[in-house]
C-alpha cells in the first residue's frame, strides 16, 4: 500500500464526492418529479390503457447500458454534467414509476369506497387515502432508483462529468489500488447513505399499522 498516494487519493475525496452528490440529488429528484405523476396518471381509468405502452418504453430505457445512454445523450448535449444526469434519470424512471403503479394498485378497493362514501372527492381520495398508503411501496422504488443512480454515475468520469468515478478511472489507467478502493469505497458508502436516509423517510411516512418494504 502506498500511503502517500492514498492521502493523495482522499484528499480528493470532497471535491468529487460533492460533484457525484449534485449529479445524484439532481437525477433523482427529476426522476421523481416525472416518474410519480406519470404512475399516478396511469391507475386512473382515463389512462389506464396507455400503462402497458408507457411501462414498455420505460423498461427498454432501462435495458440499456449506461455507458450506451451517455454515449447518446453525448453528441446532443456534449461533454460534462449535462448527459451524465440526462443519462442518470432515464436509467432512474423505471422504478419509480413501477413502484407508483404497484403502490396505488395495491390499495384496498374497500377503503377507496369507503372515503368516496365518506363524501370525499376523488382528488382528496388520491391524495388524503391512496397515496399516504401507496407511499411505503412508492419510497421502495426511490430507493432503488438512487442506489442504482449512485453506481452508475461513476460512467460520469468517461464524458468530463467528474464524481468518484474520476478516482475509479485514474486507478484503472495508472494501475493504482489506492484510487481504485478510495473510489469504489465511497461509492458503496454513499449508495448505503443514500439507502438507510429514505429508509428512514419511509418508515416515517408509513402510516401506522403499514409495514414497510
Amino acid at each position: 500500500m502506498n500511503w502517500p498516494r492514498m492521502l493523495d487519493a482522499l484528499s480528493r475525496i470532497p471535491h468529487d464526492l460533492s460533484i457525484h452528490i449534485l449529479m445524484v440529488v439532481i437525477a433523482l429528484a427529476i426522476s421523481i418529479a416525472i416518474s410519480i405523476p406519470v404512475g399516478v396518471l396511469l391507475t386512473r381509468p382515463r389512462y389506464k390503457k396507455w400503462g402497458i405502452v408507457v411501462m414498455n418504453i420505460l423498461n427498454v430505457c432501462q435495458s440499456f447500458p449506461g455507458m450506451a445512454i451517455i454515449a447518446l445523450a453525448m453528441p446532443i448535449l456534449g461533454l460534462g454534467l449535462k448527459p451524465a444526469i440526462t443519462a442518470l434519470i432515464i436509467q432512474a424512471l423505471l422504478p419509480i414509476a413501477r413502484n407508483t403503479i404497484a403502490g396505488l394498485n395495491g390499495v384496498d378497493p374497500g377503503i377507496k369506497e369507503a372515503a368516496k362514501g365518506m363524501g370525499m372527492t376523488p382528488k382528496r381520495v388520491l391524495t388524503e387515502v391512496e397515496v399516504p398508503l401507496a407511499m411505503p411501496v412508492i419510497l421502495a422504488g426511490i430507493r432503488t432508483s438512487a442506489v442504482l443512480v449512485v453506481s452508475m454515475g461513476t460512467l460520469a468520469a468517461y464524458i468530463g462529468g467528474g464524481g468518484l468515478g474520476d478516482l475509479i478511472i485514474a486507478g484503472l489507467n495508472m494501475l493504482w489500488v489506492e484510487f481504485l478502493l478510495v473510489g469504489a469505497g465511497f461509492g458503496a458508502l454513499l449508495a448505503i447513505a443514500f439507502d438507510r436516509g429514505l429508509r428512514y423517510v419511509e418508515d416515517r411516512l408509513t402510516p401506522p399499522g403499514f409495514s414497510s418494504i
